[in-house]
């Protein structure tokens, strides 16, 4: 009599029959976790404030019944409670959470300019908008991902942090020779620490249950910076060059999966070497 055979380590991979929802479903990385969920076998809800945008994203990796875009403004409890009821609702579980929508200032071709204002000068207006939707967005999804997780005894919850909340900002890679100062903004330093601080409460919170919270932690994503940005940027990191915007989504799909069983309130650093000085 044969033994069955052992599974492949490949198949704790597989998301198939499982529900996924990104929130900032639309932007850079949110449209590559939402390819990499489905085409892992994830009927996945594509959540972004811009519709339009989470309607590409949905064309961008196969279109079909497992893959439904949503509008939803992070910030306001009746949006986030509306989708992940409607979530509910199609599919009849919540699996995964990916908060990817947050408020990231670019410095990409044309919009370096808008980051002049000093950390003395930095107004209270724009402080106030960003922790609304890069940590209070982020918590009311995690409330409503977490009643549909605890009904079903599992789910998996990624928190999107950054280098930048593991380590201050060099603002020298920002600056160029007779122009005036430009600056990464204090929100975003502050709002991307308190991410893991929210993440290793909610792994502590549901200690004991099936529910794991991780923080996936990217370095910088090349996407149309100046050369000058690109060549600074490169010279701090250990392999010497930005990311493509692919090289998260390995590690997205192993937080996602059960590949990742054992692991809960931990960060996991893809960004190339950049902390590792």
């Amino acid at each position: 009599m044969t033994a069955n055979p052992e599974p492949s380590v490949l198949d704790s991979f597989r998301l198939d029959g499982r529900c996924a929802v990104v929130t900032g479903g639309a932007g850079l990385l949110g449209r590559e976790f939402v390819r990499t969920l489905s085409e892992a076998g994830a009927r996945t809800v594509v959540a972004d404030i811009d519709v339009e945008g989470a309607r590409r994203a949905v064309s961008e990796a196969g279109g079909g019944d497992g893959l439904v875009p949503h509008q939803v403004d992070v910030t306001s409890p009746a949006s986030v409670a509306a989708l992940f009821d409607e979530t509910r609702k199609r599919f009849g579980r919540v699996d995964v959470l990916v908060n990817c929508a947050a408020l990231d200032p670019k410095f990409d071709v044309g919009q370096a300019n808008r980051h002049q204002d000093s950390f003395e000068d930095f107004p209270l207006e724009a402080w106030s908008q960003a922790l609304s939707v890069n940590l209070t967005g982020m918590f009311l999804c995690c409330q409503a991902a977490g009643r549909a997780m605890s009904s079903q005894g599992r789910g998996s919850i990624i928190n999107l942090c950054s280098t930048y909340g593991l380590v201050g900002p060099d603002q020298r890679i920002y600056q160029r020779a007779g122009e005036p100062a430009r600056y990464k903004p204090v929100y975003y330093s502050v709002t991307k620490a308190g991410v893991l601080g929210l993440t290793r409460y909610l792994a502590t919170y549901y200690a004991g249950t099936n529910i794991r919270a991780n923080a996936l932690t990217p370095g910088g994503i090349y996407h149309q910076q100046d050369d000058d940005f690109v060549r600074s940027y490169s010279s701090r990191a250990v392999l010497g060059r930005m990311a493509r915007r692919d090289e998260m989504n390995g590690a997205l799909l192993f937080l996602a999966s059960d590949a990742s069983s054992y692991m809960t309130g931990a960060n996991l650093v893809v960004d190339g070497g950049w902390t590792a000085w």
